[in-house]
């Protein structure tokens, strides 16, 4: 076999490039070489009249990945939703565009998901009444750097710092009221029926349901130099840049912590349940308050509430991590009291992920422990000698997933609300990420942009077939 040193090599692959282009052109025709900024390139052939969208379909396609931004050889970024024809945008035959690797977002209300890549559209899709419908907005949803969601409505960050909301009015879907208002937008949390946007002046917007935290101006003016902005289900606790707490929303579920007040000083972390809150304080010590049934009470476990690391939950329990690995749990009793039984597995833990009352907890080897209920995921028997290399687990309310060092996924718990994937087990290969509704379904974000879901129909479960992003923003695109 002939050998070829690397400058003939480069000469041999411009010539047969050169060849191509000229076969192209012949046909009517056009071509364009990607480049990754690794190094690798491919060359992608077009119709004369394509437009930038035809172009991004061909190079997501080209390259197997779902997610990318194309920059032109001067160094601007290729607007593929103008949808304007490559020559009036500047590409021509011959010519060379780099592509970047994104990051995808995916969040979920009670029964719908919002899929989004950053500077980029947004596709949803569930239940019509959650936030599954976003065609009234879609033209405003360009550019979108964060979506978050309530219970029945979404709302999305632009580039530019403004918010556009849609979805179940009375759970937030309706911001118009407070438009003006929001500018700068840094983050947004949300309960079950409102929304809380954090401005870069420390400030804070509010707006959906006014009994479970849509309503702020009881506090507005202590709501000064906020840092973070962390809900439950009807309540928000702000931490300000004292580290002190503010609150606000149902006063028993965690919107009045007068009681707690006077110890809520130096606060690290805030997390929550359905119906409680707990805050860890920096010398490694618990406060918490809400509904004694959620974990607004941790009395019987204060002793040991000592050098937590972090705080994690479930809808009815908070488990505490310690540094010495092990985990502490107090709240609803099917949450909790297995962790008791199982606290010799329970060491070197690493990450905990809760769903409506159970847990499942990643140790330092990458195997997994589960406690709770076992309707909802605490009993993961039928799976644990799959649960190795564990990278990542997602959960929605009655059943777990976990991400496996190989990209491929495990899931248990309730069997028809997204404990079983067998239907579409041969698919969930190269998984990126995987994201659940409330309610009763997953989707997974495959590597090439393809979406498999599995689950209830009703919550979003219901896109069985091969399901890509890749076309115009917005819209679903069958492979």
């Amino acid at each position: 076999m002939a050998s070829y040193g690397p400058v003939r090599r480069r000469v041999m692959q411009k010539s047969r490039a050169a060849a191509l282009y000229g076969a192209l052109q012949s046909l009517g025709r056009i071509s364009v070489t990607v480049l990754w900024p690794s190094g690798r390139s491919e060359i992608v052939s077009l119709a004369k009249d394509s437009s930038l969208s035809d172009l991004k379909v061909a190079v997501q396609q080209a390259l197997g990945r779902g997610f990318v931004r194309l920059v032109a050889s001067d160094g601007t970024y290729l607007d593929p939703t103008s949808n304007h024809p490559l020559h009036l945008a500047g590409v021509h035959d011959g010519d060379s565009v780099t592509a970047i690797a994104q990051s995808p977002g995916i969040v979920a209300t009670d029964s719908a998901f919002a899929l989004w890549c950053c500077n980029g559209g947004v596709v949803t899709w569930g239940s019509l009444d959650s936030g599954a419908d976003s065609s009234k907005v879609q033209d405003q949803l360009q550019k979108v750097q964060q979506i978050r969601s309530t219970d029945g409505a979404f709302a999305a960050i632009r580039s530019d710092g403004t918010v556009v909301s849609w979805g179940c009015p009375a759970s937030g879907g309706d911001s118009r009221e407070v438009q003006d208002q929001l500018f700068k937008v840094q983050e947004i949390s949300g309960t079950f029926g409102a929304f809380a946007a954090l401005r870069l002046d420390g400030r804070v917007v509010t707006w959906g349901y006014a009994d479970e935290g849509g309503n702020s101006e009881n506090v507005q003016d202590q709501l000064v130099g906020v840092q973070q902005v962390v809900s439950n289900a009807v309540a928000f606790a702000a931490i300000l840049s004292n580290r002190s707490v503010v609150t606000w929303g149902d006063a028993l579920c965690g919107g009045d912590s007068s009681q707690v007040q006077h110890r809520l000083k130096h606060v690290q972390q805030i997390c929550s349940t359905n119906s409680a809150f707990a805050a860890l304080l920096a010398n490694g010590t618990v406060v918490a308050w809400g509904a004694s049934g959620w974990g607004g009470n941790s009395d019987k476990v204060q002793p040991q509430l000592q050098s937590v690391k972090k705080l994690f939950s479930n809808e009815h329990a908070f488990a505490a991590l310690l540094d010495s690995g092990c985990v502490v749990t107090w709240g609803h009793n099917d949450s909790c009291i297995k962790s008791t039984l199982k606290q010799n597995q329970l060491k070197d833990v690493q990450q905990i992920c809760g769903s409506r009352r159970a847990f499942a907890a990643i140790r330092q080897d990458r195997t997994v422990v589960t406690w709770g209920d076992a309707q909802y995921g605490g009993d993961s028997r039928a799976v644990q000698k799959r649960l190795k290399d564990v990278q990542e687990i997602c959960s929605n309310s009655f059943a777990f997933a976990a991400i496996l060092s190989d990209q491929t996924l495990v899931t248990w718990g309730s069997a028809f609300l997204g404990g079983n994937s067998r239907k579409v087990q041969d698919r969930l290969k190269n998984v990126r990420q995987v994201c659940g509704s409330r309610l009763g379904a997953f989707a997974a974000v495959l590597m090439d942009g393809t979406i498999v879901t599995w689950g209830s129909a009703l919550c979003g479960g219901a896109l069985q077939h091969r399901t890509s992003i890749i076309g115009r923003s917005g819209h679903l695109r069958a492979l």
